[in-house]
């Protein structure tokens, strides 16, 4: 799934940036090289952060 258009995103991505150490969506976009743009996929982001680490 796509989490963020923008920067062509995806959830396995933000996962990756997860188990290497990051945190918030900020630091997922650092790990990545990238960086928000209109900041709408920031709450979905978020929202699999927390279900990711509540699982972890």
């Amino acid at each position: 799934m796509v989490v963020c258009i923008c920067n062509a995103i995806r959830e396995q991505d933000l996962k990756d940036a997860l188990r290497d150490g990051a945190a918030r969506p900020s630091e997922i976009y650092a790990r990545l090289g990238r960086r928000p743009k209109c900041g709408q996929c920031l709450s979905f982001a978020q929202s699999i952060i927390t279900r990711e680490t509540a699982t972890a």
